[in-house]
Parts: structure tokens; C-alpha cells; sequence
């Protein structure tokens, strides 16, 4: 185990939360986007996306029946796994004039949510923010072990 290992599992975090937030911010800009990619020779909706994370390295329950045999080795951070798209349907929005609107009328509107959107990026800058403090006291930590051999 590195003396940097707890700074390793850390940053990994941060990373993830970076892209956490940069994919919310992308669902935000194209919550009205009504052509967001060409299927079938048809314009579909933005569809939204959501960040899938797992543990970097091993599952948990390796790391646990290591803990539980006195074995110091710990965790390796969390890695993306995938950046997946939400398969719920688009929303019918009845706007006769809009140039994208059927024969109804109706308009396929993205299927972003921006209530769900705010409380997910809320969420997100807390955990970033817990993860910058857990950094800055491993890095206080280490300087001050460093001190002590003064």
C-alpha cells in the first residue's frame, strides 16, 4: 500500500464527479433540443444521459473478506463505466406551429427532467466538495507526518 493511496482513491472520485457534472450540464443545454441525433433517416429528441460508476479494480466483497482476514491492502477508487442513455419516453407536447410537430400537432420533447437535473447536480457538487476536503486532510496528514522527522 502507497502512502499516496488514499490521494489515488480520492482523485479518482473527483474525476467522476467532474464528469458527473459535466454530463448534468449537458442534459440542462439540450433540455429542449428536439433533433438531437438522426435515426432511421428521422430526427429523435436529446435523449438524456446518466453516469454509471463501479469500484475501480475488484468488488466489494473481496475487499471485505480481505478486511475481515487482518489484510491491510484497501480500496482502489471508482472508475465511469459507462455513460448510458435514459430509455424513458420522450414527452408529447402539443405545439401545432413547431416545425418539428406530427400530423397531431405534437411536438417529442427530451426527456429531461430540469427539477431531477438540479438535485442530481446538487448532489454532485456535495460530493465533490466531500472529496476536496478528504484530499486536503490526507495532504494535511502527510505534512504533518513530514514535520515530524524534523
Amino acid at each position: 500500500m502507497s502512502i499516496f493511496n488514499g490521494m489515488n482513491i480520492t482523485a479518482s472520485a473527483l474525476t467522476a464527479q467532474r464528469l458527473r457534472m459535466d454530463v448534468i450540464s449537458s442534459n440542462m443545454a439540450n433540455a429542449e433540443t428536439t433533433r438531437g441525433r438522426m435515426v432511421e433517416g428521422e430526427w429523435q429528441p436529446y435523449r438524456r444521459k446518466m453516469v454509471v460508476m463501479e469500484p475501480n479494480g475488484s468488488a466489494f466483497s473481496s475487499h471485505l473478506q480481505r478486511a475481515m482476514g487482518n489484510n491491510s491492502t484497501s480500496g482502489s477508487g471508482v472508475k465511469i463505466s459507462q455513460i448510458a442513455e435514459d430509455q424513458t419516453p420522450f414527452k408529447l407536447v402539443f405545439q401545432p406551429d413547431h416545425p418539428d410537430a406530427n400530423e397531431d400537432g405534437y411536438v417529442s420533447m427530451p426527456n429531461v427532467d430540469p427539477l431531477k437535473e438540479m438535485v442530481d447536480l446538487m448532489s454532485t457538487t456535495r460530493s465533490y466538495e466531500a472529496n476536496v476536503t478528504t484530499f486536503d486532510a490526507h495532504k494535511n496528514m502527510l505534512l504533518k507526518a513530514l514535520e515530524i522527522g524534523r
